[in-house]
């Protein structure tokens, strides 16, 4: 299936390099440069990541024949484009960057003379499964002729402030909070996607709210999905790979709440790799700065009954955090049958990362839990059942680094083969 891409592709440029003084004649940092990053921005950059994604995708937009539109289309790489003349010098970003921070941002090209689209670039969108309209308020998503063959196609349109209204019928529209403020004058999400679904006869608008997830109105009862915090003060780039990730998974024939829910998570996952310096220290990290105590458990964790809750909650009473090490569904496989695991490894992520007693959740591929055990070196190493700590084959490995093994107890009746037992 074919995505075609279509709106303002701009020229983005980091300056990179280190401030160590100021300016002697104003209290201006001097940024000492030591390289620079050329990257297409704009629409350019939604192309790039859906084609890095592996989607079949093309990128349909305008440029000037200048010295940074040949930067732009070189930074495009092997992506297909299928460019149009543009009246304005190429729009270019250049963000002066010391210690992952940006100092400031220089922004020249572009104009007020709005580009038009060829025939070529309308064959293109027409040739398409779906079109995602990456609108930066450049003037190609006015064109009349091209917004006539949107009608044609299905939708998803990022839209900008200072760009139009989708096109009617449209898929799904991704404003942020700011901007569906700004197009519905309502300042909650809930309101403003109401109105805008209403205002713009779209199928579905979602709202983005940057740490605190999306908002999904489809016509039905609105949608929260939430999102990983993750603390930058740069998102630049985030918006483009929401947008290009739900509007992949739409084209796939995915749900709407479920192309956002993906999107939600790889606009987080995109700001990770962007600012790795963001990355939270993990919760055993902070326990041990502070001289804590480490506990760790282990288990396949398949239904989650009460036996399990009783085991982790006596086992995070006995330190400071309680790190849960959980077969992989291969593991699960091998050590039960092929007809376990009954519920998939991330749903079993996701229902123990909901407890309140547990901090974090380790997932590992082995049969026992050795190797995962020699990483995390838990000061306390807890085990629910019949045994005897002496007994456990991994005391001696726990023991090794002054952990000490604990057997928690056993709660007869309560466990997952005897659940499943019961209900075949």
């Amino acid at each position: 299936m074919k995505l075609v891409v279509v709106g303002d592709a701009l020229l983005d440029v980091d300056v990179r390099g280190a401030v160590g003084r100021l300016c002697p004649d104003a209290p201006a940092p001097v940024l000492d440069v030591s390289g620079e990053t050329v990257r297409a921005g704009g629409a350019a950059l939604a192309a790039t990541l859906a084609h890095t994604d592996g989607v079949d995708v093309t990128l349909v937009s305008a440029v000037a024949d200048d010295e940074a539109g040949q930067r732009l289309r070189a930074a495009l790489g092997d992506v297909p484009a299928v460019w149009g003349p543009s009246p304005e010098p190429t729009p270019v970003k250049t963000r002066l960057r010391a210690g992952g921070t940006s100092l400031a941002r220089l922004d020249s090209g572009g104009g007020p003379r709005p580009p038009a689209a060829t025939d070529a670039m309308l064959d293109e969108v027409l040739s398409a499964d779906l079109v995602l309209v990456s609108d930066y308020g450049r003037g190609l998503a006015r064109d009349e002729r091209l917004r006539a063959v949107l009608d044609r196609v299905p939708v998803v349109w990022d839209p900008h402030p200072r760009g139009p209204a989708p096109t009617p019928g449209a898929r799904l529209v991704t404003p942020n909070a700011a901007e569906a403020e700004a197009f519905s004058g309502f300042s909650d999400p809930t309101e403003a996607a109401a109105e805008l679904r209403r205002r713009w006869s779209a199928r579905a608008v979602v709202v983005t709210l940057g740490a605190r997830g999306a908002l999904l109105h489809g016509g039905g009862t609105p949608t929260a999905v939430p999102a990983r915090r993750i603390p930058v003060l740069d998102p630049c780039g985030a918006g483009d790979r929401f947008a290009a990730t739900a509007a992949a998974r739409l084209m796939a024939g995915a749900a709407p709440d479920e192309a956002v829910a993906a999107a939600v998570t790889s606009a987080a996952d995109f700001l990770l790799r962007e600012h790795p310096e963001a990355e939270q220290p993990s919760t055993v990290d902070a326990v041990r700065a502070r001289g804590g105590t480490v506990v760790a458990t282990g288990g396949c964790f398949d239904i989650l009954h009460a036996g399990h809750v009783r085991t982790l909650r006596a086992a995070r009473a006995l330190g400071d955090c309680l790190v849960v090490c959980l077969n992989s569904d291969d593991s699960v496989r091998r050590l039960k049958g092929p007809d376990r695991p009954v519920t998939t490894q991330d749903d079993r992520v996701e229902v123990l990362s909901a407890l309140g007693c547990v901090d974090e959740v380790v997932v590992f591929d082995e049969r026992t839990p050795e190797q995962v055990l020699g990483v995390l070196r838990p000061d306390v190493w807890v085990k629910g059942g019949d045994y005897s700590a002496e007994t456990l084959p991994e005391a001696d490995l726990v023991a090794g680094w002054g952990g000490r093994t604990v057997v928690v107890p056993y709660h007869s009746g309560r466990s997952t083969t005897g659940i499943l037992t019961r209900r075949s």
